[in-house]
């Protein structure tokens, strides 16, 4: 594996995907006839979900008709979000390498180096394959990645070799199939309401043009940030070691819990930048669960069993080491932007109407600051008046 620049790259790639699908824990049982049934729904709520989150939110644009929505199993999505990985953290990996070779490392160091940060990373993404229902990538690569052919085609997979717009929209087959069961919910009512979540993500980043370049620009500035300094970045991960928690004990081994990756990585700089990026986020998670509730009481029946259900599940997580992952790879800072965006989006809606919310869209000027999130009346009065 080579960077663009010709060197040994900080992460084998290859072996990450290697990894994290022999490590990646097989789906539900299910006949075959049975998931090609399901695939093909899953294709149709897509589109439909669509047009019901555009007639709901007011947004539109032609440019989502072009935008891959591709049905795939737990090794589909990890090939999938490699290839977006990669293109994201290239600068960084570039700027590793740099330090590297200016520190003299050998070359058999630095591709034993990248072999063991291959297969970290797989391993992550093996336990993150189990829990994805969905996902918009807003990185994909201009080529999408090749992958063997399944069985008779029942999953979508993506060729090298041909172009794509930017972003595209992920729907994980086998752990849409395996929640709904786990909850004891219908599945069609389910899927499509798992559909109108990731749809209001695609309807976001097509009618907001602006929108990707702006949350791509700052990434790259955060990563640019980052301390590459080998002895304080190992401090912090001896930190984050510290709080793990202690098996037969409750709590941690440190008061304030487990920090997550970002905290390992972050300078005064870089917390302004994810100040803002979680701000941005939780506007977008928070705008998608309320699409989601919102449109749901017309078409889907039981959608009140299934938030209920869903939210617990949510909550609760699956056990101690469950939770201790969750935290170390910051997931529950996601759900908590699930949490607070939706108080905020549902606070501006109540002021003044799904128009005047939409202004949020405006630029980046207009989004929400990290404080404004859990203050709605204080978006409102900066940006409408």
């Amino acid at each position: 594996m080579t960077s663009a620049s010709g060197g040994a790259e900080m992460i084998d790639w290859n072996l990450a995907v290697a990894t994290a699908v022999r490590l990646a824990r097989p789906g539900p049982r299910i006949g075959r006839d049975e998931a090609r049934a399901a695939v093909a729904e899953l294709r149709r709520h897509a589109a439909e979900a669509e047009r019901h989150v555009r007639e709901y939110t007011g947004m539109g644009s032609a440019s989502a008709a072009g935008t891959p929505v591709l049905v795939v199993d737990r090794p589909g999505w990890v090939r999938a979000n490699v290839a977006g990985f990669r293109t994201v953290v290239r600068p960084l990996t570039e700027k590793l390498a740099a330090r590297r070779e200016g520190g003299g490392l050998g070359a058999a160091a630095g591709a034993a180096g990248a072999k063991a940060t291959g297969v970290e990373v797989g391993v992550v993404l093996a336990f993150l394959s189990a829990k994805v229902l969905g996902q918009y990538e807003t990185f994909a690569p201009a080529e999408l990645p090749s992958a063997p052919d399944t069985p008779e085609g029942l999953f979508d997979q993506p060729r090298r070799g041909l172009p794509v717009p930017p972003g595209r929209l992920l729907l994980v087959a086998p752990n849409i199939v395996q929640v709904e069961r786990e909850l004891d919910v219908a599945p069609h009512d389910f899927r499509l309401w798992v559909c109108l979540h990731e749809e209001t993500h695609r309807t976001q980043f097509s009618a907001v043009p602006w929108l990707r370049d702006h949350i791509q620009s700052e990434v790259q500035d955060f990563l640019a940030q980052t301390d590459v300094d080998p002895a304080a970045f190992l401090e912090r991960l001896r930190e984050a070691l510290g709080g793990l928690p202690v098996p037969g004990l409750g709590g941690t081994r440190r008061e304030g819990g487990v920090p997550s990756v970002t905290d390992l990585v972050q300078t005064p700089a870089q917390r302004e930048i994810l100040a803002r990026l979680t701000a941005v986020m939780s506007l977008l998670e928070g705008h998608a669960d309320v699409v989601m509730d919102g449109v749901g009481p017309a078409v889907v029946p039981s959608v009140a069993e299934i938030r209920e259900k869903f939210q617990r599940r949510r909550d609760r997580g699956s056990g101690r080491l469950d939770l201790a992952l969750r935290r170390l790879l910051g997931m529950d800072a996601k759900l908590r932007q699930y949490q607070d965006g939706a108080v905020f989006v549902r606070g501006v809606v109540e002021r003044v109407g799904m128009d005047g919310f939409n202004r949020v869209w405006t630029s980046p000027n207009t989004l929400p600051t990290k404080e404004e999130v859990h203050d709605p009346g204080s978006w409102v009065a900066r940006v409408i008046g």
